[in-house]
């Protein structure tokens, strides 16, 4: 059976856009469901046969600079005469128009196929949609409209090698090098450290996206993040000549492997040039916008990842027989997915992976809305819609590994490449650290709490819906009794204050997580239940029912210890670690 089958199923996309989340017309259904169809044909003909060769086969570093495997180009020549580089940009910037909750559907086959192969058409739609929000139109013609076509790609170049998530430490410098029809003209100097895509021969150019800082008339730079500006610095400028960019190393991955990954050094000779993107020191805050889209990104590849674990291990638990049951002798071998552990573990993957798309793409769905609730509630859900997915999807790849048996811990079998390949997800793009201060602080400690209340209004719509059927009534009681607790934990560290608030931010996080992929989980059974044969969704009720009877009561357990609010960690001097 070809691995085509651990690809996201079109009926199940279909369920979570239009059963579920009611998107669009009967007409622009039909059309959208034809291209999901494309979109996984693609993955399966022209992403998945080089996974693992992608994998073998790493970016290489030579005179005339990086080189990655031919057919990462082939594919992607493939998905760029299809149009998918602009799928969710509108038809009159030169997309396709899809929502982005449908191109999210859509890259969902991509990512579970070749996850590294797609990261470069993320990364450059996140990077044209950067500057088609703050460029200017000579800007948006120049450098946008190349990556909506495919032809060029984009990178952003945030990180340097002494400061990685810490961007107000960035020293990269950019001096005014006068005016053009670009813009504000100038030259950049530094290292910028993590870079995906930084270098490749796949495109004819590259757009780096570059958070600097201006120097002072003195040569200084200013301190903190608002000093910050951004940059856009070609690899190949206007005139076709090349600019002063330099490739001085590539990082070897343990995972992502085809995604070239390198050091950056702009201005080793006379400056990099590049121009300045918006008004200067505004670099960060438009530098976050290419941020949450790309934390959603990473979020659902580590859903589609861990999607195409537990349909691989799925398949191996049903065809691998072994073991007899419990107190009986004699007799052939039982498919190992009838002993009670391997049928829990194979159960909880489908919680953690389902529940993650179910997430990415509600998340999605927010984005398309763009009104002033959807924005607000996206803004409390976008460090869940990245952490949550990339903590529970790499653990339901090491589940997959557990099901695989030495198998699985064996290069045959594609489940320790997805594992390696998803461990970079809570890393990347924000670590889960950082996700969970910016939930607990800005988002709901420092803030005046309407977002939270937002999302209360649609948990207690969910389970009023729940209270219909005498059998999900006790579920929508625990959830809300549930989010009763978090909001009881919240009230108590705005009362401590202090950084001492922060100390188990990242438990609150995970359980923060968990209580809203319960409600995602309630609210879908609901739809399930709804249609009007139900059964081609009954595993969305199960896994349902498996959530709150096994997830939510260890969420429980994470929020005690955040209220007991104990000082060992925070005690517990340097030399006990000797």
């Amino acid at each position: 059976m070809s691995d085509i089958y651990a690809l996201p199923d079109s009926g199940l996309l279909a369920f979570l856009l239009f059963d579920w989340l009611d998107i669009g017309h009967q007409d622009e259904r039909e059309t959208w469901l034809a291209m999901i169809d494309m979109a996984q044909r693609l993955a399966a003909d022209a992403f998945l046969p080089h996974y693992r060769e992608a994998d073998i086969t790493e970016p290489r570093l030579e005179t005339d600079g990086v080189h990655i495997l031919p057919a990462i180009q082939t594919a992607l020549n493939l998905y760029r005469e299809m149009g998918l580089f602009g799928a969710n940009f509108s038809e009159e910037q030169g997309g396709l128009g899809l929502p982005f909750a449908v191109s999210l559907a859509m890259q969902s086959n991509f990512a579970a196929a070749n996850v590294s192969t797609s990261a470069y058409p993320k990364l450059t739609a996140a990077n044209a949609r950067l500057i088609l929000a703050f460029g200017t139109p000579a800007q948006i013609e120049q450098f946008a409209q190349p990556e909506i076509e495919g032809r060029w790609f984009g990178t952003m170049c945030l990180s340097e090698p002494q400061a990685g998530s810490s961007l107000a430490d960035v020293r990269t410098r950019a001096i005014l090098d006068g005016e053009d029809a670009l813009g504000a003209r100038y030259r950049l100097t530094g290292n910028k450290m993590w870079i995906s895509g930084g270098d490749q021969d796949a495109s004819d150019n590259i757009v780096h996206l570059v958070l600097a800082k201006v120097a002072r008339s003195d040569g200084s730079l200013p301190e903190g993040s608002k000093g910050i500006s951004l940059f856009i610095v070609p690899k190949i400028l206007p005139d076709g000549s090349r600019n002063d960019i330099a490739v001085a190393g590539i990082n070897h991955k343990m995972g992502f492997r085809g995604t070239s990954n390198c050091l950056l050094n702009f201005g080793e000779s006379d400056g990099a040039i590049g121009w300045r993107v918006g008004a200067e020191r505004d670099g960060l805050v438009q530098m976050f916008m290419m941020m949450n889209e790309a934390r959603i990104d990473v979020g659902m590849g580590a859903a589609a990842l861990a999607y195409r674990g537990y349909r691989l291990s799925l398949r191996y638990a049903q065809e691998r027989s072994q073991g007899r049951a419990i107190g009986v002798r004699g007799g052939e071998p039982l498919p190992i997915l009838t002993h009670p552990d391997v049928r829990r573990m194979v159960l909880q993957q489908k919680a953690y992976a389902e529940g993650a798309l179910a997430l990415c793409i509600y998340c999605g769905h927010l984005v398309d809305r763009a009104d002033e609730e959807a924005e607000a509630l996206l803004a409390l859900l976008t460090p869940i819609a990245k952490s949550w997915p990339s903590e529970f999807g790499v653990m339901a790849n090491d589940i997959a590994i557990q099901v695989h048996g030495g198998y699985g811990y064996t290069r045959d079998f594609a489940v320790e490449q997805l594992w390696r390949d998803n461990r970079l997800n809570p890393i990347h793009e924000g670590t889960t650290g950082i996700q969970a201060i910016d939930l607990l602080g800005r988002k709901l400690l420092f803030s005046d709490g309407g977002s939270l209340a937002l999302l209360r209004e649609r948990i207690a719509a969910t389970t009023a819906r729940a209270s219909a059927f005498a059998e999900w009534d006790g579920l929508g009681t625990i959830l809300l009794t549930f989010w009763d607790r978090i909001e009881a934990v919240i009230a108590a560290l705005r009362t401590r204050g202090g950084a001492e608030a922060f100390d188990d931010a990242t438990l609150f996080l995970r359980a923060f997580g968990h209580g809203v992929v319960a409600w995602l989980w309630l609210d879908q059974a609901m739809s399930a239940l709804a249609l009007a044969d139900p059964q081609p969704r009954i595993g969305t009720v199960y896994a349902c029912r498996f959530f709150f009877e096994t997830e939510l009561p260890q969420a429980l357990g994470w929020l005690s210890i955040v209220a007991a609010h104990s000082d060992l960690v925070r005690n517990t001097p340097e030399r006990a670690f000797a």
